[in-house]
């Protein structure tokens, strides 16, 4: 699966939830909408954006619906 801005770069998405953490790729705009949603649905325990390689993670899922807002 690629990026659905492929202009932008990715960057590595934690999201830490009953204690897992869950590592995605994601690109910046669909990371940011994405902490900014679950910053006021308070479903996970945190999310953090990281930098770094970013080529082995999965992306994040349903990751196209955070950029056409």
């Amino acid at each position: 699966m690629s990026s659905p801005l492929p202009d932008e770069p990715d960057v590595h998405l934690i999201v830490r939830m009953r204690g897992y953490q869950l590592h995605y790729a994601a690109c910046l705009t669909a990371a940011l909408v994405f902490v900014q949603d679950e910053g006021i649905r308070h479903c996970t325990d945190a999310v953090s954006v990281a930098s770094g390689a970013t080529d082995r993670l999965p992306r994040l899922p349903c990751e196209q619906l955070y950029v056409e807002r």
